[in-house]
């Protein structure tokens, strides 16, 4: 392929992945826009390995197969619960490529500037002929090229396998706060800076190393200071580092449309995290400097009362009476697997003639999206789907609430009290509602450990178990 096709490949990819984000915003067309990525993609690889100057070819395409097999059997083993998790594990390897190639991009530029010095740059081929021909300017960016993508890999790979652990209950996600966890931040990336410009001093590759050793370390660190009711935001941002990662690793390949899907990548990752910090009203800064397990103003409300239960048959009684009904999904409606049995539910209340809606928080589940996925793979009406800004104001009118493993994103103490760790997130008041029923498996303070009022309010009432079993038990009922 000449380099005009490849060009012209590229451009067509680079729209196409546009064309994807873009599409991802309505849930109407994502599923296109899916389709769009896909085909992007294949041209994207197509191109690359068909580009003139590309050698080993056979080793390229068996580890595209073999990468891509082992895809296909993670895509198709995994569950929705566990999507969280995967994607922070994806991250995790866009990161340590950026990693490997940086180190790679630096052995070939001094295997580059032997040759030149030998006189033999006849005999380079591929990359390290690109390199022997750069100016000493150019080479100087291409070390700052490598620095960054080399930091910000080293960062997103050992965040992201942190991320991994919290979502996947194998790491505490309680914050991990040491004493002046900020100033040892600030020092390891001075420490980073400092060998960066060793490096473009001269200094070997062991800089780099350092460098990718030290950024390692402070992904860890920052994750593990991020408690786990702002895991949906780490997920996210990680998302956002591992396309500055690509970016800078285009920025060295020389490879115009890594740059532009990295910085696409980048970009969007960064403003799908300052919408989710906007929907918990928390700073972008604070969440990735602190987490949510910092300290409080003062001792938090004590919460009276008792959390009273309720059963299945009561539960249909209070739906039947029900003219209108407001389901609240979250990250247990996911671990039941239950959104089969309650858009049947749906179907059977509105054939009787009644309203029902369903309620979405922008950090409901442990993903962004993640409850709007599970609701339309269920095949629930795109516009039954309310976003919280859509339908906080119903809850006075609605004479029945089912919140389905939520907790935080339903707490009052984020409104009622200013010492709460949730405190200022906006939440939705399902408490103003008629008849609130949680369906919940037992009475555990939930993924964040923050106490919920909401379960202790006269118009609430508990509905322990699995929720797809009590929603099978409501549909068996349910006249």
């Amino acid at each position: 392929m000449s380099i005009g096709l490849t060009t012209a490949a590229y451009v067509v990819a680079a729209i196409l992945f546009i064309l994807a984000l873009g599409g991802l915003s309505n849930q109407e067309k994502a599923k296109r826009a899916i389709w769009y990525g896909i085909i992007g993609m294949t041209l994207a690889v197509v191109a690359t390995v068909a580009s003139p100057g590309v050698t080993n070819l056979p080793v390229i395409i068996g580890m595209i197969i073999i990468g891509g097999g082992l895809g296909w059997l993670v895509a198709k083993k995994v569950q929705m619960t566990q999507m969280p998790e995967l994607v922070a594990g994806f991250h995790s390897l866009v990161g340590l490529a950026a990693v490997f190639i940086g180190i790679n991009a630096h052995l070939e530029m001094e295997r580059a500037l032997a040759a030149v010095a030998d006189g033999t740059t006849s005999d380079l081929a591929g990359f390290a002929a690109t390199i022997a021909k750069k100016s000493s300017v150019e080479l100087g960016i291409l070390k700052v090229e490598l620095f960054l993508g080399i930091l910000i890999g080293a960062i997103t790979f050992t965040g992201s396998i942190i991320a991994y652990g919290k979502l996947a209950g194998k790491i505490s996600s309680n914050a991990l706060t040491l004493p002046g966890r900020h100033a040892i931040n600030l020092a390891a990336f001075a420490a980073c800076f400092i060998l960066g410009f060793l490096y473009l001093q001269g200094a070997g590759l062991w800089t780099m190393i350092v460098v990718a050793i030290i950024a390692g370390l402070i992904g860890c660190h920052l994750i593990l200071a991020i408690g786990g009711a702002d895991m949906p935001v780490v997920v996210s941002m990680l998302n956002s580092y591992s396309g500055w990662a690509a970016a800078a690793i285009g920025f060295t390949l020389g490879n115009d449309l890594l740059i532009v899907t990295g910085a696409l990548v980048g970009a969007s990752g960064a403003i799908l995290s300052y919408i989710m910090c906007k929907g918990m009203n928390r700073s972008f800064a604070s969440v990735i400097l602190g987490g949510w397990g910092g300290a409080t103003a003062g001792a938090q409300q004590e919460v009276e009362g008792e959390m009273v239960p309720t059963n299945v048959d009561n539960t249909v009684q209070l739906l039947e009476d029900a003219d209108s009904v407001i389901f609240v999904p979250g990250y247990g409606l996911a671990v039941a697997q239950a959104q089969g049995a309650v858009s049947e539910l749906t179907k059977r209340l509105r054939d009787k003639g009644k309203e029902v809606r369903f309620a979405i928080h922008p950090v409901a589940g442990r993903l962004p999206g993640h409850m709007n996925v599970l609701l339309a793979e269920a095949k629930v009406p795109y516009d039954f789907v309310l976003e919280m800004e859509e339908i906080n104001d119903d809850f006075p009118s609605t004479d029945f609430v089912m919140i389905l493993g939520a907790n935080d994103i339903v707490n009052p103490s984020a409104q009622d009290d200013p010492n709460s760790p949730i405190a200022g997130m906006p939440v939705l008041e399902v408490w103003k509602a008629k008849n609130v029923v949680i369906s919940k498996r037992g009475q555990g303070r939930g993924y964040s450990g923050v106490e919920n009022p909401l379960f202790f309010k006269d118009n609430s009432r508990m509905l322990y178990g699995d929720a797809k079993d009590s929603l099978d038990a409501i549909l068996k009922q349910l006249s």
